[in-house]
């Protein structure tokens, strides 16, 4: 038997090292490919924002602009000026403010009955962020957890610009307190999702918006994304066109985010990057009088969107998303109702959102609309917050009623016509549905007219002008001589009739 070739000590030393050598390298390899692997979102999402406050009111929740826009971002919770800690709408209304005089609960849970998703936006141009002016970081705590409670999201955006994003203090306490509620709701859980909204130039983000990254990323801010606001660069490169300034905005933000997240020890390969970011045009004529986002612009950025696969877009805002009138005078000048910029209605959210199908969130959905009441169960007085409709009773314009555990508003003056009738075209029902009613609702006090104030109406009795009376409940008062002529017909013809309606 032949015997094998001796290793010699040395030999085996050397031969040992080599080995340790290969798999220490492989096990580098490996993490790194682990360190790298794509998170990135393979669903891409489209959301305008909704400027809440603004006038005319935008009714997100109504069929058609729901049909438009599944997911929208409405916008912005700010600090109220009198209450530093209280989260407002716009410094406007309160959180209950909104729900009384905007009805906005019961048009949310409309818009999600409808299929639709919300997030909600802190912060923006105008007013001061919570953060700004609420330093007590438990106080901040319990400000941005009420309004994540009271909506049920389980996304928020942050828009820091302006004055704000320059308040280093305000960074710190916002990053601190927005990953303590992350942790909390993780150990709950539940998520919340965070996004960065930044303004941005053609060169990138700015060195306060690095900085803002920074301080979240180093707070252990687990950020769903940047958004970035693609509009109003000011200067646009030498023979340079907004398409292309979108273009390098989101390159150079791309390559910014990529080495942010090194430093904060997070290697992310470029799809991933991508999957982190987020982009908003103002759609039409923007703040800077040359910059002008087309539709065309809007096909180039979706395509962008596309071809990255990034995670998210936006625009500012769902609101102007229509043609400005004739009486628009001035289309450089910006509107908060319109777009400056010839179009169809609903134009540039067709354009933006074309093949962008995911999501905000399908959870926030489920764990806020309640199952919709079988119509066969009777309307309760006493969990309706309005008068139960009746086909005898005669409703103005304006008057809310509930039925089948719905509220609707009266568009004009009506008796008799069901509220739910399944008419084809809106102008046929003078009966708008505004949404569900909300569990643990009680009926709103009406003001009413106290028994014997005025006398009741009659068809036989003589009335000078002056004269009042209430008919079904309504009071009215007599425009001229009037002897027959019903006031509840007042609403349908308000010029021709003798009677005109009066508050109580």
């Amino acid at each position: 038997m032949h015997e094998g070739k001796r290793l010699s000590i040395p030999r085996l030393f050397l031969g040992l090292l080599i080995l340790g050598a290969i798999s220490y390298g492989a096990f580098l390899g490996w993490n790194k490919i682990k360190a790298e692997k794509p998170t990135i979102q393979s669903n891409p999402w489209f959301a305008p924002y909704v400027d809440i406050t603004a006038t005319p009111s935008f009714s997100f929740e109504q069929t058609d602009n729901a049909s438009i826009n599944k997911n929208i971002v409405l916008s912005f919770i700010v600090s109220d000026s009198t209450n530093p800690c209280t989260p407002s709408w716009g410094n406007a209304y309160t959180i209950n403010d909104a729900n009384s005089k905007l009805d906005l609960d019961r048009r949310i849970a409309r818009f999600r009955q409808l299929g639709g998703n919300i997030a909600i936006s802190f912060g923006g141009q105008l007013n001061d962020e919570l953060a700004i002016n609420c330093t007590k970081e438990s106080d901040l705590y319990n400000a941005y957890k009420s309004v994540i409670a009271h909506y049920s999201v389980d996304t928020i955006d942050l828009d820091i610009e302006g004055s704000n994003l320059q308040n280093k203090d305000a960074m710190k306490r916002r990053a601190d307190t927005i990953a303590k509620l992350q942790k909390d709701m993780k150990n709950q859980n539940k998520s919340l999702a965070v996004w960065l909204t930044l303004p941005v130039a053609p060169n990138g983000l700015t060195e306060d918006g690095t900085d803002a990254i920074t301080t979240m990323l180093n707070s252990g801010v687990d950020l769903a994304g940047v958004n970035v606001m693609t509009m109003d660069y000011g200067t646009l490169p030498a023979n340079g066109s907004l398409q292309e300034a979108n273009t390098d905005a989101l390159n150079n933000t791309h390559r910014q985010l990529g080495i942010l997240y090194d430093n904060a020890g997070i290697h992310l390969n470029s799809a991933s990057i991508w999957g982190k970011i987020g982009a908003t045009p103002m759609i039409g004529q923007n703040d800077t009088e040359d910059e002008v986002f087309t539709l065309d612009d809007a096909k180039v950025l979706n395509t962008f969107i596309e071809q990255n696969q990034i995670a998210r877009l936006s625009m500012w805002s769902a609101n102007r998303d229509i043609e400005c009138g004739e009486n628009y005078v001035n289309t450089q000048i910006v509107s908060d109702s319109c777009s400056g910029v010839k179009e169809d209605k609903f134009a540039f959210s067709n354009l933006l959102q074309a093949g962008l199908s995911g999501k905000i969130s399908d959870s926030a959905a489920k764990t806020t609309v309640a199952d919709q009441k079988d119509i066969e169960t009777p309307d309760d007085p006493a969990t309706s917050p309005y008068q139960i409709w009746s086909a005898d009773a005669t409703y103005l314009e304006g008057t809310k009623i509930v039925w089948h555990h719905n509220v609707y508003v009266a568009k004009w003056w009506t008796q008799g016509d069901l509220p739910d009738n399944p008419v084809l075209q809106s102008f046929q029902t003078p009966w708008q549905l505004v949404g569900p009613v909300l569990p643990g609702e009680t009926p709103i006090p009406v003001p009413t007219v106290a028994p014997g104030t005025y006398p009741q109406w009659s068809g036989t009795a003589i009335y000078e002008a002056g004269s009042k009376v209430i008919l079904n409940g309504v009071p009215y008062q007599a425009k001229w001589w009037t002897q027959g002529d019903s006031p509840a017909a007042s609403r349908e013809n308000p010029d021709s009739s003798p009677w005109v309606a009066i508050n109580p």
